[in-house]
């Protein structure tokens, strides 16, 4: 419960993983959308 209290309390480890989150998601759904296009293609 510390360890969550003190996430929200540190803009620093807050934006950091926020912004890790935002780009890991902008992969995952590239990866997903370039999938499907190369299968629809063949």
């Amino acid at each position: 419960m510390q360890l969550l209290k003190q996430f929200f309390s540190d803009p620093v480890i807050f934006f950091s993983f926020t912004g890790l989150a935002i780009v890991i998601g902008i992969c995952v759904f590239y990866a997903i959308y370039f999938i499907s296009k190369i299968s629809e293609s063949s």
